[in-house]
């Protein structure tokens, strides 16, 4: 199976992507981007986009930018994941890009940047630094 068609069967199956109206807009090895609206549904009481819409698309991002480096009988889960929120996620909808620093096969270290955009200006609003662990494919 190719990596693209991989990482959209498994985010077809996240219902928390799927609540969020997140979408993927690239898969390449070692990195993923993915998008979210900012509805009102995930905005916290200032009007912004919530943290933990941020957090949650920044961490799939991640993860599956780790998948990418992983065999098929193989998925991934967050270790550990750490946030530094950087300006408030202001505007219309948020991008993150998840990148592998460091494949391996027991540890991938990972990292996310994720970009509010409004009216076609992007500002980086958190940064992330995480590690991912292999687990088996459930069946």
């Amino acid at each position: 199976m190719n990596i693209t068609h991989r990482i959209a069967k498994s985010f077809g199956q996240q219902s928390m992507m799927t609540t969020l109206g997140a979408g993927i807009d690239l898969v390449e090895p070692g990195k993923v981007v993915l998008s979210a609206p900012i509805l009102e549904s995930s905005r916290q009481q200032q009007g912004v986009a919530h943290a933990a819409l941020t957090f949650a698309l920044g961490d799939t991002a991640a993860g599956y930018a780790a998948l990418t480096c992983m065999p098929e009988d193989v998925e991934v889960m967050t270790a550990e994941i750490k946030i530094n929120l950087l300006a408030p996620g202001r505007g219309e909808l948020l991008r993150a890009t998840g990148r592998v620093l460091k494949p391996g096969r027991r540890l991938v270290v990972v990292s996310a940047e994720v970009h509010a955009i409004e009216d076609g200006a992007e500002t980086l609003i958190a940064v992330m630094q995480g590690t991912m662990v292999p687990v088996p494919v459930s069946s």
